[in-house]
């Protein structure tokens, strides 16, 4: 029976060793920073995070000059992507861009920064309350630096990514401001559901909800009086969705308040 467990152990060690790694999980470190930084890719891509981040951290502080140790700092922070410890990669990220902003990864770190923000934002889980409840501040953050990256580096080759995780970002904020705007609208709080309907077109020009936004938008500012905002915004829907179905009945609207 002895002899049964002492295999399984020595299995289970076999297991967790790697080439980079004793059977006690000690680095087997190499004599230069290529070569240190090498394994911790190694380990990296073999999903051995915390064995990856040992030798990218062993890099930092035994060769803090090299162009490795600058290249530790966003491995690091990828390695803790791959364990879903998003913010801390984001702050990870955003770390590298502030010490090595003439990087060629540069344009790399930015968009993962803005992919950790957004993987950090509550989603949807059927469990708990929907996302448009929950705080959305990671979201919001994502689609901070990925706008930067696009502003700033329209033609980086994560250009194309960016854009889909932007998008995603801005829906899921979007459907956010709908779902407190419609709060306010049902119940008659009409200033409440002008400003949220107003900053849902403002801000996410094209949404799903923006031509029924618009007529609502329109119908709220009219309850207010106001009415010059109430037919602009009718008229932006006119203008913009002229297959809505509610274009007759914003057209009836309009006249009625000239």
């Amino acid at each position: 029976m002895r002899r049964i467990a002492v295999l399984a152990l020595a299995v289970v060690a076999l297991a967790c060793s790697s080439k980079h790694t004793t059977f006690t999980g000690e680095l087997k470190l190499k004599n230069s920073a290529d070569d240190n930084y090498q394994a911790g890719l190694d380990e990296l891509k073999a999903d051995h995070y915390d064995e990856a981040i040992k030798f990218f951290q062993y890099v930092k502080t035994k060769y803090p000059f090299s162009h490795f140790a600058a290249l530790s700092d966003l491995r690091i922070a990828d390695a803790k992507f791959a364990q879903e410890r998003f913010l801390e990669a984001a702050d990870g990220y955003a770390q590298f861009q502030k010490l090595h902003p003439g990087n060629a990864e540069i344009d790399y770190a930015r968009y993962r920064e803005g992919v950790a923000h957004f993987r950090d934002a509550p989603g949807d889980f059927f469990l708990f309350p929907p996302a448009q409840e929950k705080d959305q501040r990671q979201a919001e953050k994502a689609v901070e630096v990925l706008t930067k990256l696009l502003e700033e580096k329209p033609d980086s080759k994560y250009a194309e990514d960016a854009r889909k995780e932007l998008k995603a970002a801005q829906t899921r904020l979007s459907e956010r401001e709908w779902y407190v705007a419609e709060f306010y609208f049902k119940r008659e709080r009409w200033a409440g559901a002008a400003g949220r309907y107003r900053l849902l077109v403002d801000r996410y020009p094209g949404s799903a909800h923006e031509g029924e936004a618009l007529f609502k938008l329109a119908q709220s500012y009219a309850q207010l009086s106001e009415k010059y905002q109430a037919r602009v915004a009718l008229q932006q829907l006119i203008v913009k969705h002229p297959d809505d179905p509610r274009r007759a009945e914003a057209e009836k609207l309009l006249a009625s308040i000239r």
